[in-house]
């Protein structure tokens, strides 16, 4: 691809276009070993090789990373009070990453990191219906009368009832999982749902009485968390999980 080269380093976080115009100015660009003089000069981001006082500056079109969302930070670019997720993202070259929808501050779980406007759309498109897997702990005894109601759609006071859901009860690994004041009775589940509205989830158990105490989100489409990270943790994702996201895909819950 060719670009300008002081699009090439502001792409790269080096500066803004003419804080990089600056750096020209001071000789401080190299192409391809000489010294650079036009910031308007076209260059190759697959061929030329660009450097930075001294240190090589490999251009990155597009970047995606699995993120492992930790309780505490918001799903946003900025905040002004809390931590972000991209503040988590330290090994990036690119400046203009962002979170692929959101998750409350207080769950945690996969979250998508790009650049990729596209795959984001695909992704968040209402009509693509994309399933989303989520891990959760309970409050009380969820029953196949609730998952019943799931998959016929729950009234959260939008407009439109929910979208069927699929709602698992997971086998009881003994004692409580609950703190001191939660009910005496946590039912583990994985929910599958196909929407991203507000507060989702808590509002479909609230709808049915009863207070999620943990939710975790284990999948979003063909992408899966990655057990072996920590939360905060993160990852880039391999070139087999891009083209998957992208695959032509009938996304139905099974």
């Amino acid at each position: 691809m060719q670009i300008r080269l002081d699009k090439y380093l502001a792409d790269m976080g080096i500066g803004t276009r003419s804080e990089v115009k600056q750096y020209i100015r001071r000789k401080q660009v190299q192409v391809n070993g000489d010294t650079a003089a036009d910031a308007g000069r076209k260059v190759d981001t697959d061929r030329d090789q660009v450097s930075f006082q001294g240190n090589e500056i490999p251009y990155a079109e597009k970047e995606y990373y699995l993120f492992y969302k930790p309780q505490g930070c918001v799903s946003a670019v900025t905040d002004g009070r809390h931590k972000t997720v991209l503040d988590y993202i330290t090994g990036s070259r690119r400046k203009d990453l962002f979170p692929v929808g959101r998750l409350d501050m207080d769950t945690e779980g996969l979250l998508l990191i790009t650049n990729d406007g596209a795959l984001s759309h695909r992704l968040l498109s209402p009509a693509c219906h994309v399933p989303k897997v989520y891990y959760a702990r309970v409050s009380g005894e969820v029953t196949g009368e609730d998952a019943a109601h799931f998959w016929e759609g729950v009234d959260i006071g939008d407009e439109e009832p929910t979208l069927p859901a699929r709602l698992t009860v997971l086998p009881r690994h003994g004692g409580g999982n609950g703190s001191a004041g939660e009910d005496a009775q946590v039912t583990e589940i994985e929910l599958t749902i196909t929407e991203g509205r507000f507060h989702q989830v808590k509002r479909m158990f609230a709808a049915v009485g009863k207070k999620v105490l943990y939710l975790k989100r284990i999948s979003m489409g063909s992408l899966v968390l990655d057990e072996s990270l920590e939360p905060g943790g993160y990852r880039p994702l391999t070139e087999q999980e891009v083209e998957d996201l992208y695959a032509p895909t009938d996304w139905r819950i099974p």
